[in-house]
């Protein structure tokens, strides 16, 4: 479409037209009308937007970015669903429908996201609407899990459990998903925006990385929030801005919903899909944490109190993977690792299955691409855990299946530029075999573009899919960031310059780790050791040799996948 002048729209007027002209959200019907009348009936703006409303994105065709043009990939026929699923809290019930449907709709295939939802792959359009009202009987929906809107509200998924919580915060993040998804009010932000709280020690759901973070602290003998806003990864990360604020539980609710009208009102986010997340009012437009306070302030209709000192927690693995005691006298849960966050429908239903026949039926998922079993006798943790490695998924894992991280990559993404899922099972079975004496703890994260979906920048090994030049064609590979950290430590992960073919990636990390091993200080974990390294000297760690650092440019063109799923 051009404007006046027959000037052409760009990419961010477009959307932000569209979203003028229709909320997504109160027009459910045309998605049953496309459903009747067949995938040809799509109209272009449904399927380069309004579905996104409604967590559905057309999906790929297997080749990802570089199939396509304007750096997204094609589309198949097909389409993608994320499931909300507000703190991760789920019941066996709403996980065996979730099971059904991804085995008769999804082909069998399932994934757990960064953000406690669950997604559906393979999808038809005649299968959208028996889909989403099979969820809603459940009490489930994909709402808000895609588009300009509140994506899914994450919140430990230890919440009313967890023997050290402060205070069990899932009542607010349910409180929040219910007041801002689906509300005519926030259906048209500049872009996503995302909000974690937490009542834990340890930060699980990762505030440091979200556009609200509410983390519970103690002030005598009373207990509110800390407020961080503006933290984002993607092309350009930004971790989250403390505000001097103590909030008090009965605030939380209003200071959330202030905080996102803040966002909603920046005319000046929404002039490019680049720049229109919250971090960039301070990476982009000189806002202070004084000034977003200020602001915040001008909205409520109550004084914030100043801030209080807070606990932030060490670096460590944020999963509650393993057989931990509950608050509840003779309960325990059991933390699950899911390899990549992949499951079939069947092991989704032996799941809730377990969960009801050695607990109560709750279940909850992680933004590790895990599950957590609530409820357990402690006489019959250890039978659970044997059952569910029986299934495919480990309570006591190696350090690199437990570390490991996915993004959905080529295989279904558009934007993607390397395979993932497939990638990464075969790289953790590499390292096992390559280091079983392995001792530290090792977020591995695997991302297939730049945009950062498996989370690189915040672990201790990052990889960022590439493409370069090997015997004349266009290949798969990575590029390595290391060091990145949350809690005491947090940091963005060090760009290194090194990448290689994805199949030599196992044994670049190999001499890696190895060298960690045979260099370490008594006691030093390998965030330290990292920080202690020099980038030339890690970058020819791994490539067993100094090598001149390289650019993180991406070569175009129409490739092949590396290591196939």
């Amino acid at each position: 479409m051009s404007l006046a002048g027959g000037v052409k729209e760009t990419k961010a007027q477009k959307m932000e037209r569209l979203k003028r002209e229709k909320n997504p959200w109160q027009a459910f019907d045309e998605v049953r009308a496309f459903a009747r009348d067949g995938r040809a009936s799509v109209v272009p703006e449904w399927a380069s937007a309004y579905f996104k409303w409604w967590g559905v994105y057309t999906q790929g065709d297997g080749v990802g970015a570089t199939g396509g043009k304007g750096s997204e990939g094609l589309a198949s026929d097909y389409f993608m669903m994320r499931i909300c699923i507000p703190n991760g809290i789920l019941t066996a019930a709403q996980l065996r429908v979730i099971g059904k449907l991804t085995g008769k709709f999804a082909r069998n295939l399932a994934d757990i996201t960064v953000r406690q939802n669950i997604q559906l792959h393979w999808l038809s359009i005649e299968s959208l609407p028996e889909v989403v009202d099979a969820l809603h009987a459940v009490g489930l929906t994909p709402k808000g899990a895609c588009g300009d809107v509140v994506r899914n509200v994450t919140g430990c998924p230890l919440a009313g459990v967890a023997a050290d919580e402060l205070i069990d915060a899932s009542p607010l993040a349910i409180e929040i998903a219910e007041l801002l998804t689906g509300s005519p009010d926030f259906y048209n932000l500049p872009r996503k925006f995302k909000i974690t709280v937490s009542g834990c020690a340890c930060w699980c759901s990762y505030p440091e990385i979200n556009d609200i973070g509410l983390t519970a602290v103690r002030w005598g003998d009373q207990i509110g929030y800390s407020l961080r806003v503006g933290g984002g990864l993607s092309a350009d990360p930004h971790l989250a801005v403390r505000l001097d604020a103590f909030i008090l539980p009965h605030q939380a609710l209003d200071v959330a919903r202030a905080v996102t009208e803040i966002f909603r009102d920046q005319q000046g986010l929404r002039e490019s899909r680049d720049r229109a997340r919250l971090k960039h009012l301070f990476l982009k437009e000189g806002w202070t944490a004084d000034r977003f306070l200020t602001e915040l302030q001008s909205r409520l209709n109550f004084p914030l109190l100043p801030a209080v000192p807070e606990e932030v927690p060490e670096d460590i693995y944020r999963d509650h993977a393993g057989i931990h005691p509950q608050r509840q006298p003779g309960l325990s849960y059991v933390g699950a690792s899911v390899l990549r966050g992949r499951l079939t429908g069947e092991q989704l239903e032996a799941v809730a299955e377990l969960a009801e026949r050695f607990g109560s039926g709750a279940l909850r998922a992680t933004v590790s691409q895990n599950l957590l079993l609530i409820d357990i006798p402690n006489h019959q943790a250890a039978e659970l855990a044997r059952e569910l490695h029986l299934i495919g998924l480990e309570i006591e894992a190696s350090a690199f299946w437990r570390g490991a991280v996915a993004c959905t990559g080529t295989e279904f993404c558009k934007l993607a530029i390397t395979e993932t899922k497939g990638f990464t099972r075969w790289l953790v079975d590499e390292l096992e075999e390559r280091l079983p004496e392995f001792d530290q703890q090792l977020r591995l994260h695997v991302t297939g573009c730049p945009n950062s979906c498996g989370q690189h920048w915040i672990a201790d090994i990052g990889i960022e899919g590439k493409k370069i030049k090997s015997d004349g064609r266009l290949i798969d590979a990575y590029y390595f960031c290391v060091g990145g950290a949350v809690g005491q430590h947090a940091a963005i992960a060090r760009p290194i310059g090194y990448r290689c073919p994805a199949p030599l990636v196992p044994e670049a990390i190999e001499r890696l780790l190895r060298q960690y091993l045979a260099d370490r200080h008594p006691g030093e974990n390998l965030r330290a050791w990292f920080s202690r390294n020099p980038q030339d000297q890690l970058r020819a760690h791994l490539a067993g040799e100094f090598l001149a650092p390289v650019e993180r440019d991406l070569p175009a063109g129409r490739v092949p996948h590396g290591v196939a799923d």
